[in-house]
């Protein structure tokens, strides 16, 4: 390619560049400018803090506790998510009756929208009228508050978040699965090889690309999640589960501290475009491993 055509390249690209740019970067400048003031949502005044707000962010016991939950919540997420994805993902890889069916009825949770899910999941969980605590008084167990005290609330929501989304996790390793070529199994079995040998020596090195991807995206994707948590529990009982994005839900639309809330959203942006190169440099990784394998 000359240097001509090169140069007719950059000339067709910029116009989409620039929009980008002016979609993406524009807000994201405006978030980071607007956290260095303080400004009230009604009266659109604003006054310069400088570093005022990350002062009293720092300062403040419910960012930290805020922040704990967070990683309490994507810790125990991903956990979930990813082992009970890869368990069912091999489960549905093996040959039994009705597998087809089965492989479909998986993702129905994944395609159930968000707001039907937390409603359906509270009258389930309902302490007096719920088919979860009478099930358990039927069998001489006491009921639980599955969603009005600590730690069942977070635990709770946990639960709920990870059977939402897991099957995104079976998607992706069962897809990997039915690519890993049978003669690995077929030598492996030769060499005398147990069931679980093969497992750990075959099957794990052939998921690990798969699954550091599928662990990123869903480290991103869950660190900023606000509406299942908001509707099943408010961020309560108290701020048991209040995380990041609901405390800058109620810094902005409950306290109208529109500067601290943005400056917990650049705090947030941090930690997300921490992730972000941490995908993108295991995307990158596990393309080159797959060049060098093929």
């Amino acid at each position: 390619m000359n240097q001509r055509d090169l140069g007719l390249g950059y000339l067709l690209l910029s116009p989409t560049v620039l929009l980008l740019c002016g979609l993406l970067g524009w807000p994201l400048i405006q978030a980071v400018l607007l956290s260095f003031y303080d400004m009230h949502p009604l009266t659109r005044k604003f006054v310069w803090v400088g570093l005022g707000n990350y002062e009293d962010l720092f300062q403040d016991d419910m960012f930290w506790r805020a922040l704990g939950n967070n990683f309490i919540w994507l810790a125990g997420s991903l956990l979930l998510q990813i082992g009970g994805g890869v368990a069912i993902a091999l489960l549905l890889n093996r040959s039994f009756p009705g597998r087809g069916l089965a492989r479909s009825l998986i993702l129905f949770p994944y395609l159930m929208p968000v707001l039907v899910a937390a409603l359906v999941w509270q009258w389930m969980l309902h302490d007096l009228n719920g088919i979860v605590n009478y099930a358990l008084t039927s069998l001489g167990f006491r009921r639980v508050d599955w969603l009005g005290a600590m730690p069942n609330a977070m635990v709770t929501v946990i639960v709920v978040g990870s059977w939402r989304v897991f099957p995104f996790v079976v998607i992706a390793v069962l897809a990997r699965l039915q690519s890993i070529p049978q003669q690995l199994y077929e030598a492996a079995e030769i060499d005398g090889a147990s069931r679980v040998a093969r497992f750990w020596d075959v099957t794990v090195p052939q998921l690990a690309n798969v699954l550091s991807v599928v662990v990123l995206l869903r480290a991103i994707w869950d660190f900023r999640e606000f509406d299942l948590i908001f509707l099943m529990t408010g961020g309560g009982p108290v701020i048991g589960t209040t995380t990041l994005p609901l405390l800058v839900y109620k810094e902005a639309f409950e306290l109208f501290k529109m500067g601290k809330a943005l400056a917990i959203a650049v705090v947030m942006l941090g930690c997300m475009l921490v992730l972000i190169a941490a995908y993108l440099f295991t995307l990158r990784k596990a393309s080159t491993s797959e060049e060098m394998q093929s």
